[in-house]
């Protein structure tokens, strides 16, 4: 129960262990063993999970299977990624009505499942998986023996990812393509991604478990999954991987990253950029739509977010402390630039 509460976008209120004898799930990934949430016969509380963790969702079970309905739902969220594992053991028909505010990605790792997305019909198996977009609607219907990984990666994030890999704003939604090849030798990244994942969170020793690094394991595994499917934005994204030359942004970004922790001047990233201070700041207009300084305080936030989250079992840490290190000394002011970025407060962050 109280692994469920702290996923956070799950509620666990009417959840319940099931009454009827409960069967050991098939398949479940070495990493998520210890992380089961929901063990359920009930069709209503198994679509109230699903529901919270890829939208709002209608579940039917095939008459001649209702006695062998039973989902287990087993999951791990960090920041801003969350690895799920589903079986519903049972020929069932999930109705996704409106996904949630994130991409996921489904890979059945045993039959594949069929999906109706926009009319057409899509195949998922664990090599050829199925990625949907926020807000779409679709069908999935899944076979007895079914289960399936679901990598559910929150869009605000994949958003600022992007934003980052291309040097500048986005001018439209991300939109991936449903289907998936990771067969590719480019798709081992994504594969070696998650298990990276994996092994951290395993390893007692790792440094996740102990709340240091999730951002970056976080980082690669976006990033990768941006570079090898095809996107709204993958030839931009390829286009820009492949120039030689950087431009002054893209010069004046490198340098904020590197210096973060630091204060900042205009005339320190005009001089790094070589270009002028008015040349830097018509520069992030057009290729940000923002200002430099906008553009440090928001990767500041960022920072601070991931302190927050990482931090939050450690005593002594403090709201105040971290967004000071971070350069932040007016709370007023901090606070309202927090929720604007990330739709909570501060210290909600800090109590996940």
């Amino acid at each position: 129960m109280t692994r469920l509460k702290n996923l956070g976008f799950i509620n666990a209120e009417r959840t319940r262990m099931p009454v009827r004898k409960r069967l050991r799930s098939r398949g479940v990934p070495t990493a998520l063993q210890g992380y089961e949430l929901l063990c359920t016969h009930s069709v209503a509380e198994a679509t109230e999970a699903i529901s919270a963790l890829i939208g709002a969702t209608s579940v039917s079970v095939a008459s001649r299977d209702r006695d062998e309905f039973q989902t287990t739902l087993n999951a791990i969220r960090f920041l801003d990624v969350t690895m799920a594992f589903l079986d519903c053991r049972a020929a069932t028909t999930l109705t996704v009505h409106r996904t949630a505010d994130a991409f996921a990605v489904h890979m059945p790792t045993h039959l594949d499942a069929e999906f109706q997305i926009a009319g057409r019909r899509h195949q998922a198996s664990t090599y050829f998986p199925v990625i949907t977009n926020p807000g779409d609607a679709y069908v999935q219907h899944l076979e007895q023996d079914c289960p399936q990984i679901i990598v559910r990666l929150e869009r605000a994030a994949v958003e600022r990812q992007l934003s980052r890999m291309l040097g500048r704003s986005l001018d439209r939604p991300v939109v991936f393509e449903p289907v998936a090849d990771l067969t590719s030798d480019e798709a081992a990244r994504w594969h070696g991604a998650l298990q990276v994942l994996s092994s951290e969170v395993i390893s007692p020793a790792s440094l996740i478990r102990r709340g240091i690094g999730a951002s970056s394991v976080e980082e690669l595994i976006i990033s990768t999954l941006l570079y090898i499917q095809p996107s709204s934005y993958y030839d931009q994204l390829r286009e820009g991987a492949s120039r030689r030359e950087r431009s002054a942004v893209h010069r004046a970004v490198d340098f904020i990253e590197e210096h973060l922790a630091e204060p900042i001047t205009l005339g320190q990233l005009a001089a790094h950029a070589g270009v002028s201070i008015r040349s830097i700041q018509s520069g992030f207009r057009e290729d940000l739509s923002t200002t430099p300084v906008a553009y440090i305080r928001d990767r500041r936030l960022d920072k601070i977010r991931t302190v927050l989250v990482e931090s939050g079992s450690i005593d002594g840490i403090t709201v105040g402390s971290v967004a000071m290190r971070w350069g932040f000394n007016n709370p007023g002011s901090f606070a309202v630039h927090y929720r604007e970025r990330f739709g909570e407060s501060p210290s909600q962050t800090l109590r996940r």
